[in-house]
């Protein structure tokens, strides 16, 4: 059994592991115990259920996932740049996941987003609110971008969440085809949709 000190986290990070590797459905919160080491009893002393477990699980995942993105998103790099970078940064994980766990598993929160979103409402809430967060550093790298005359995006927000989208549906089409090299597209076409041609998107 997991030390006290240490259990709720165990239980935190095994569900998160369980769900991107499986699914929502297909994890009880038996399996959840047995991956985290951590004995039934101890699961409802710190939760109420599965879906309250994951809740908490994917809020503190995003608190430490921000600093990543506040380096990768930092004012000191070039606008466009910070956004190459987030692409890059998605392909090299999805890489490394396939060599660790024999597959690409996309998106954790569009994976789980898509499964219990008519089921789990607190849990779709929670899923909303972190992509909304990601979609914000976007936003802003593209306003900055914009300010700098790099690309004529006005509209920040509306492009952010056109990005965000397709960023999304090639991390789940890699996901499906069990294949990272779809990503290598991503810059191209995020750089396509700010309205940035082959010779300008070279030089970005």
């Amino acid at each position: 059994m997991g030390r006290v000190s240490d259990a709720r986290q165990r239980l935190m990070d095994a569900v998160l592991k369980l769900i991107w590797t499986g699914s929502y459905g297909s994890t009880t919160i038996d399996s959840i115990c047995d991956q985290a080491g951590v004995r039934k009893g101890s699961f409802y002393y710190f939760f109420k259920s599965k879906a309250d477990v994951a809740v908490t699980a994917l809020e503190s995942d995003w608190q430490g996932r921000r600093a990543q993105l506040d380096e990768l998103f930092s004012a000191t790099v070039p606008p466009l740049e910070r956004i190459r970078q987030f692409c890059e940064f998605a392909y090299r994980k999805q890489t490394a996941l396939k060599r660790e766990c024999g597959c690409v598993l996309g998106c954790p929160l569009y994976t789980l987003g898509s499964e219990i979103c008519t089921q789990e409402q607190t849990l779709r809430a929670k899923i909303q609110e972190i992509l909304g967060y990601y979609r914000k550093y976007v936003e802003s790298a593209i306003r900055d971008a914009h300010a700098e005359h790099s690309i004529d995006a006005p509209d920040a927000a509306e492009k952010a969440r056109m990005i965000q989208a397709y960023y999304e549906g090639l991390l789940t089409q890699a996901r499906i085809q069990n294949d990272a090299e779809v990503l290598r597209e991503l810059p191209r076409g995020i750089f396509a949709m700010l309205g940035l041609g082959q010779a300008e998107q070279l030089a970005a």
